[in-house]
């Protein structure tokens, strides 16, 4: 069999690289399992509520009695709405999941632009899953998908799709190639993201690999 590895872990257990930690917090061994199901609920209520935002990451910091949250997305308007109104229902709705002394106070929420959504490997993963939950031809719309992102400048995309695809009776896994992605290369800027699409025949897993060239 072959040793596979999650090119993100990979990357951030290696030293030189330019990736870094999205939770950034340390506690005691009393406080960690509080912490850690805060962070699953944090994320999971961001990416539900930030979709047609075109969430790219989330970024996690406890300093002190501080949290902070910086959202990396594509279309920060829809986030930050008229006025900051988007941002303040945001910061209310995260209060009610979260446990934080003074949370008006010590909740800090920033918003950063992504400029090119079609190398983000998430926004890219999320669409293809999309449209197949919509029932469009699996092999359409994965060759569009790479047709985008190696014209924003891509140096290589991979994308995977494992399951009944297109409603087969038998599962498979399909691989689409483009350009030059170097899973082991440490200096490649690998982007990377799975999403499993839930279509009327089951869950594809659609996985996504977007190689932003050297570094």
């Amino acid at each position: 069999m072959g040793q596979k590895t999650h090119p993100i872990a990979f990357r951030l257990a290696a030293k030189g690289t330019n990736l870094d930690w999205n939770s950034k917090w340390f506690s005691d061994k009393k406080e960690y399992s509080r912490l850690l199901m805060e962070d699953i609920k944090i994320r999971r209520f961001l990416e539900e509520r930030l979709k047609t935002a075109g969430l790219v990451s989330i970024r996690i910091e406890r300093i002190n009695k501080k949290l902070r949250i910086v959202l990396i997305v594509s279309r920060p308007g829809l986030v930050i709405g008229r006025g900051g109104k988007g941002l303040e229902e945001l910061k209310k709705s995260l209060l009610k999941i979260i446990s934080l002394e003074n949370g008006e106070k010590n909740l800090e929420l920033e918003v950063e632009e992504f400029k090119n959504p079609d190398l983000s490997a998430r926004i890219v993963a999320q669409r293809i899953a999309t449209q197949l939950e919509k029932r469009m031809p699996a092999r359409r719309v994965v060759t569009k998908a790479i047709e985008r992102v190696m014209s924003a400048g891509a140096t290589g995309v991979k994308v995977v799709l494992s399951g009944r695809i297109n409603g087969a009776e038998i599962g498979r896994t399909e691989k689409f190639f483009a350009g030059r992605v170097s899973l082991s290369s440490l200096r490649s800027d690998i982007d990377y993201a799975e999403i499993p699409a839930l279509t009327r025949s089951g869950y594809v897993g659609v996985k996504v690999y977007i190689n932003r060239g050297e570094k």
